[in-house]
């Protein structure tokens, strides 16, 4: 007797920079300025893509928004 086993991962849904951006309702730049400040805590990277894009699961983002209500998103010096 053979045994097939069959492994199904759960599907991870992931956001770019730009994503990102349109969930905080801010410019590109602003939302890599971000992304990049550890002094916000911002959650690493899930992945890095080819061609170095990098990617956030949504629930780690999600998270990071509920835990800083009071951080001063809004002050993107492009809007």
């Amino acid at each position: 007797m053979v045994l097939t086993v069959i492994i199904v991962a759960k599907a991870r849904k992931l956001w770019t920079t730009g994503d990102i951006a349109k969930r905080l309702s801010v410019t590109r730049q602003y939302a890599l300025q971000i992304t990049n400040d550890r002094r916000r805590n911002f959650p690493e990277p899930f992945d890095t893509l080819p061609g170095g894009v990098q990617v956030w699961l949504i629930e780690d983002v999600e998270d990071w928004i509920a835990r800083h209500p009071q951080q001063p998103i809004a002050e993107d010096p492009e809007n």
